[in-house]
């Protein structure tokens, strides 16, 4: 029977104290190490030893003795340091962030609006542009990044499946989203968009192993209903699924689920190379680029099935796509009501490209939920927005008291979320 013993070993270094030592301004505060080291000492059989002998003279050099069933060495250490936590400034670094994507959420949202009123009769033209033109944009700044040193090489040795992964699901998200909204009323499409975020609750357990609070799974939820209520005020909000079915409503939260995905796989992406960096942040447009490329290439893939779900034969696809191509820059002669092109579209297109850069810096910082919440907070704020007099758009709406409680419900999420919590001890252990 194999018996292991257990030494504890527990040393101070404090500051000298004397006249005589190191002058007092170069001293150090006092660093407490505790150390407990078990590991296995010795073995031996009692079959074959005699241990009365040896039992007094153990005893009186190894006070503690225990039994452990694993071989292995174990280390637990326990320090006093003065180092501050860089947690503050990451949350000044979270808002400030935070304030971007909302406001280029805001723009973003209105110059789609302005930039539809030239390109009304091509609106699919203008996704394309945005799908395929990105990946030519951002494939350019990251071949400059990698020219200029700013992205290495262990950078771009990151696997590339999972941007295939993640090109993917958002091709299959915009496919499947489009599908849906072709068959749903509008009032329904953003109250069931409004799964994203559960998606993304669950999907961060899944996959992040994250653990939530309750509280910030209730302020998750009442954000939900709060964009639900502000969205969905006004005229047509008596819309309900009653009589709809439940195909296309499920296409649409599938579709939800797949971008909900996305975003959670590119958390994980950013979460797993600082491992693999050794603790060097990734590149955003390594990420940018590889997950647009693969994106672009699945959608592309599924040309024949979006072209047919915007009514586009695809037999004219290409006729369609040159006379888009003119409205764009406002040059074909025959094509009228493309008044504000090409300026109106480029600013479109310049914003969400912003947009988009920033939105996943902010995923990168904190967390895809968190990116989530933000976007949300902009929906009601670009629907009070739109709903005044605008160039180009000069008739507005009015939003009913729904609109304001709808809001109010949705910063109460916000603060629920977010509110500071103390955390147990078993979090303390984590």
């Amino acid at each position: 029977m194999d018996s292991v013993l257990m030494a504890t070993r527990i040393r101070c270094l404090h500051a000298s104290t004397s006249s005589s030592a190191v002058p007092a301004e170069f001293r150090s505060p006092a660093i407490h190490h505790f150390c407990c080291i078990r590991a296995r000492l010795f073995s031996y059989r009692s079959a074959t030893m005699t241990m009365s002998g040896r039992r007094s003279d153990l005893k009186s050099r190894f006070p503690v003795t225990r039994k452990i069933t694993s071989p292995m060495r174990r280390v637990f250490s326990v320090s006093a340091s003065t180092e501050h936590s860089s947690f503050p400034s990451n949350r000044k670094l979270i808002v400030v962030n935070s304030v971007v994507v909302i406001s280029l959420a805001l723009a973003n949202r209105v110059l789609y609006k302005l930039a539809l009123v030239p390109m009304k009769q091509y609106p699919f033209f203008l996704a394309q542009l945005n799908t395929f033109g990105y990946v030519l944009i951002y494939f350019s700044i990251l071949y400059t990044r990698c020219r200029l040193g700013i992205v290495t090489g262990e950078m771009m040795s990151i696997p590339k499946w999972r941007f295939a992964i993640i090109g993917f699901l958002e091709a299959l998200g915009v496919a499947t989203g489009m599908a849906a909204a072709a068959m749903l009323p509008g009032p329904v499409i953003p109250i069931l968009n409004q799964t994203y975020l559960v998606w993304q609750l669950l999907f961060a357990t899944l996959i992040l192993g994250r653990r939530f609070l309750l509280s910030q799974i209730a302020g998750c939820l009442l954000v939900s209903v709060g964009v639900v209520v502000a969205v969905s005020s006004g005229s047509g909000a008596d819309h309900t699924l009653s009589g709809i079915g439940l195909l296309w409503p499920a296409v649409m939260v599938a579709s939800a689920a797949f971008q909900a995905g996305a975003s959670i796989i590119k958390e994980f992406v950013f979460n797993d190379a600082a491992k693999r960096l050794k603790g060097k942040s990734l590149d955003i447009f390594v990420v940018n680029s590889f997950g647009s490329g693969f994106q672009a290439l699945f959608v592309f893939l599924l040309l024949p099935f979006l072209s047919n779900l915007k009514g586009i034969p695809f037999a004219s696809l290409l006729s369609y796509l040159k006379d888009g191509a003119g409205c764009f820059f406002n040059t074909g002669a025959k094509i009228s009501g493309c008044d504000g092109a090409p300026i109106l579209p480029l600013l479109y297109i310049a914003t969400n490209l912003a947009f988009n850069i920033s939105l996943l810096h902010l995923v990168k910082i904190s967390s895809a939920i968190v990116s989530s919440l933000t976007m949300m907070l902009a929906v009601p704020l670009s629907v009070y927005i739109m709903s005044k007099p605008l160039p180009y758009l000069p008739g507005g709406t009015s939003l009913s008291s729904n609109f304001v409680m709808g809001c109010i419900v949705l910063v109460l999420g916000l603060l629920l979320y977010n509110i500071p919590t103390t955390p147990t001890k078993q979090d303390t252990k984590t």
